[in-house]
């Protein structure tokens, strides 16, 4: 029986379960999550087996997130600058799993390094695919990303104003960015990965540019561009715990 996660299965998501060590050390940086509310059925359809749609007050989210990979290494080894500063955008929706641990099911991560797509392919089975990525940090942040096989640029301009606030635990905010849990298949198992981090600080942000066609590229043909929810995160450092199989 699949339980609907509650706060508390949220909160208890921060701290490491101990099923895996720690093997890669990250940094995130200049977050930008842009969410579009769907349709629970909907979302249901595009999931695999074992996993069961999220909602928060009745609606699921799809979620895009253009940021930057810092000081990306494995445990043990010092960052390489030709290989551990990179761009990375996801998309993403919010999911449960049979035992009712919430976490994120992401149906593409657009990567501009291409050994970090191989590894993670290969080691998670998150579904990376190579992009032509570029940005400018000059005030705003300018950010494009065009995956391998697409005529067309996603382009963003976006920045964070105001303070930096944690998330209050009944809200959207909370539901949306407070995950993690990562879930994946490989062949024809289901895995879990769990990163562990300080809770987000989120900000407002301001967005002078947008696209949800990475989005379209994932087969979500009718999500328009503007976001029905957007914020912003400065950025944190990121422990990632190994992968499991749970099927």
């Amino acid at each position: 029986m699949r339980t609907l996660p509650d706060a508390t299965a949220r909160l208890a998501a921060r701290t490491p379960d101990g099923e895996r060590p720690v093997v890669m050390h990250h940094r995130w940086e200049s977050l930008l999550f842009l969410h579009w509310p769907l349709a629970p059925a909907d979302v249901q359809n595009s999931l695999p087996a074992g996993l069961t749609v999220d909602t928060f007050e009745g609606s699921a989210y799809l979620g895009l997130s253009p940021f930057f990979m810092r000081k990306v290494r494995p445990v043990g080894i010092p960052p390489l600058p030709w290989l551990s500063q990179f761009q990375e955008l996801n998309v993403r929706t919010y999911v449960f799993d049979e035992r009712g641990v919430p976490g994120i099911w992401f149906y593409s991560l657009d990567c501009d390094q291409p050994l970090a797509v191989s590894a993670a392919s290969a080691l998670t089975g998150l579904p990376y695919f190579n992009a032509e990525m570029a940005a400018t940090t000059n005030g705003l942040i300018g950010y494009s990303c065009r995956r391998d096989g697409m005529k067309e640029t996603a382009r963003y301009r976006y920045g964070g104003i105001g303070p930096a606030r944690e998330a209050d635990v009944q809200s959207l905010e909370f539901f949306l960015l407070e995950r993690y849990y990562l879930y994946s298949l490989r062949k024809d198992s289901l895995l879990r990965s769990q990163v562990s981090h300080a809770p987000y600080q989120i900000r407002s942000a301001t967005l002078e540019q947008s696209s949800a066609m990475p989005a379209r590229w994932d087969g979500f043909e009718e999500i328009p561009d503007e976001a029905g929810h957007v914020c912003f995160v400065d950025g944190f450092d990121v422990e990632v715990h190994g992968t499991y199989a749970l099927t």
